[in-house]
């Protein structure tokens, strides 16, 4: 039996389990827009705090995934096994190219069209939300799509932590020593990944030419 035929044989498991999946992944991107580009948008005009804070980010994304999961089990609230600290995981890994491109989109807009904006008689708030994000928007847009492959990626590895997701079939197969089976959950989350930077990079080109 074949990948495609385990698929077909077992796929109402196969579209619970992506649906899980996209579920974590919507979830953990949900948050990290939520902190990435608040935080980035912050972080432009205050350059040493920058540096802190991204390098913070950079020590996250050399943990290995699995041991960043088994970090955060124990922690009080957020630990424990299952979604929440799978959530909680892939949420730190997807922060830092959000972040990232956020500062650099910004601050990379042309002085020339800043000081337009401002002999127009705007505010440093309506130059930065007018002016200066509809600019950076393909790159903020980049970052975002770097995330969403990250966290696709990384969230088969929840599955370790009982989180769920297409991780699941990866970690049976390896336990079975069966390669059909691993495939069945590795394909699937590929094709997600696909789609998913496929999708925000027509949406990315759009912006570029408007």
């Amino acid at each position: 039996m074949n990948w495609y035929e385990f698929l077909l044989r077992n796929r109402s498991e196969v579209f619970e389990r992506s649906i899980e999946h996209m579920g974590l992944v919507g979830a953990s991107m949900a948050i990290s827009l939520a902190i990435g580009l608040p935080l980035g948008v912050a972080l432009v005009s205050r350059t040493k705090l920058q540096r802190w804070v991204i390098g913070a980010a950079n020590v996250v994304q050399t943990i290995p995934s699995l041991a960043l999961f088994g970090f955060l089990i124990p922690v009080p609230w957020i630990g424990g096994v299952g979604a929440s600290t799978a959530i909680v995981a892939l949420s730190l890994y997807a922060v830092l190219p959000i972040l990232r491109n956020t500062c650099t989109g910004i601050a990379e807009v042309d002085p020339a069209v800043i000081e337009s904006a401002r002999g127009m008689g705007m505010t440093p708030r309506q130059v930065l939300w007018q002016v200066q994000v509809p600019l950076a928007a393909p790159v903020l847009l980049a970052g975002i799509r770097v995330s969403t492959a990250i966290c696709i990626g990384v969230t088969t590895i929840a599955a370790a932590i009982g989180a769920g997701g297409l991780g699941v079939f990866i970690f049976r197969g390896l336990a079975m020593v069966n390669n059909q089976v691993i495939l069945a959950g590795a394909i699937p989350a590929a094709c997600l990944a696909i789609a998913a930077d496929s999708g925000l990079g027509y949406f990315q080109r759009s912006l570029a030419r408007r």
